[in-house]
């Protein structure tokens, strides 16, 4: 039997596992656990959490795509009491596509699909590399960055917001939002902190209502104009669902791409040597892409509720109203679905990731974020190809995201 790395502590007999997610060197590597996790079966009931968790690919593909399994709150439940505080971030929440289940979550995935399908977002892409530029512009004069706050960030904010239609410069405000918001999304969030995600979900519900308000007084050439005709029209589009949609769009718009794309720098240049080789070719590029996602993704758990009795492995079946928690960067590395799983590898024969989940529920916004990483990737490196770390990358603590504090760099 193998050694359970430290800090984690596992009963193969109940497969009860304690390990905390805060822990400092599960933060920084949270791959040991999983190698150790998946070796054991890939099942496990996470005390910290108290649900049961699956990490194994085969398997969180699966229930990934298990209509039996949703995102939305069973009727008839209502939230933990003593929530009155977070009334605004739960309202926001309410009406969310990330929390519907069909009919309304396919009505609601319909309209906003329009802007994301690959044939639109690809006419982006010009775009999206005059702004890697200009970024890059600003601080290659320095001669050192970091590379989180001057590149990763600016750039899918300003992106997201343009195609919403959404002032550019109200970016670091809406990050401000963004920010305080997720945490809700993370394990152990404090009181302070649920109070901020309040604010900050009311400013930004008043911010896109006046937004709204503009785009029905004159209409644009953006996707905020396109969802307020729906509303409009015969597709029936509440207020509430139009806010939290947009909302929704904003946040996952570019906080799993900021993670993502710092993530990729720091694995790329762990490698050594020129990191143009990366970029040859768009070939090249889309294959260094789909790699990054795996093997170091910024989104570590997704959660399910259980719709109806479901068996997630042997003797565990969950009861209707339970949570499972589906390790997606754990899939990423299970040895039994890729060949020397934990190294980075481009030229992997069958490349896939669950780095955007699977089912209904796939990432809206993945063709979005992988052509960012593509432009923003390729063209940094093409133009600071002797870019290298000033200071060694420390992941921030906030499981279940995945991210660097910084990435300080010179070139």
């Amino acid at each position: 039997m193998q050694a359970s790395p430290e800090p984690l502590r596992y009963d193969p007999a109940t497969r009860r596992l304690n390990l905390d997610p805060h822990a400092p060197a599960f933060v920084q590597d949270p791959y040991a656990a999983y190698r150790f996790l998946n070796a054991e079966g890939g099942l496990f009931f996470w005390e910290d959490y108290g649900f049961w968790c699956v990490s194994s690919f085969e398997a969180v593909g699966r229930l990934l795509r298990d209509r039996r399994l949703g995102r939305q709150a069973l009727p008839g439940t209502r939230r933990p009491g003593g929530r009155e505080h977070l009334a605004g971030f739960d309202a926001v929440e309410a009406h969310s596509l990330l929390e519907l289940e069909p009919p309304a979550h396919t009505r609601l995935r319909s309209l906003v699909n329009r802007a994301f399908v690959s044939r639109q977002v690809e006419r982006l892409r010009p775009r999206v590399e005059s702004l890697a530029n200009a970024l890059i512009d600003g601080f290659e004069k320095d001669g050192a960055a970091d590379l989180l706050s001057g590149f990763a960030s600016p750039l899918p904010i300003t992106v997201i917001a343009e195609l919403l239609g959404v002032p550019p410069e109200m970016g670091a405000k809406m990050l401000d939002w963004s920010h305080a918001m997720v945490v809700m999304y993370m394990h152990g969030a404090t009181r302070e902190a649920e109070h901020a995600a309040d604010r900050a979900s009311r400013a930004f519900d008043a911010f896109i209502r006046e937004q709204a308000a503009q785009r029905r007084r004159a209409p644009g050439d953006d996707l905020l104009s396109t969802l307020i005709a729906a509303q409009e029209g015969s597709q029936t589009l509440s207020e509430d669902e139009l806010v939290s949609s947009v909302i929704l769009l904003l946040n996952a718009g570019h906080e799993a791409t900021v993670h993502q794309t710092g993530n990729a720098v720091r694995t790329i240049l762990q490698q050594g040597g020129d990191p143009r080789r990366f970029f040859a070719s768009p070939e090249a590029t889309d294959a260094t892409v789909e790699e990054c996602l795996r093997f170091d993704a910024p989104l570590h758990m997704f959660k399910r509720i259980a719709y109806q009795p479901v068996e997630i492995g042997p003797q565990v079946t969950l009861r209707r109203g339970d949570v499972v928690g589906l390790m997606l960067a754990a899939a990423n590395r299970d040895s039994r679905a890729f060949e020397a799983a934990d190294r980075f590898d481009v030229a992997r024969p069958d490349q896939k990731n669950l780095s955007f989940g699977a089912g209904i529920h796939f990432c809206i916004g993945a063709p979005l974020a992988r052509l960012e990483l593509q432009v923003a990737l390729s063209t940094l490196f093409r133009r600071l190809p002797q870019i290298r770390l000033t200071e060694p990358p420390a992941y921030r603590d906030s499981y279940h995201f995945h991210g660097l504090e910084r990435l300080a760099v010179a070139f």
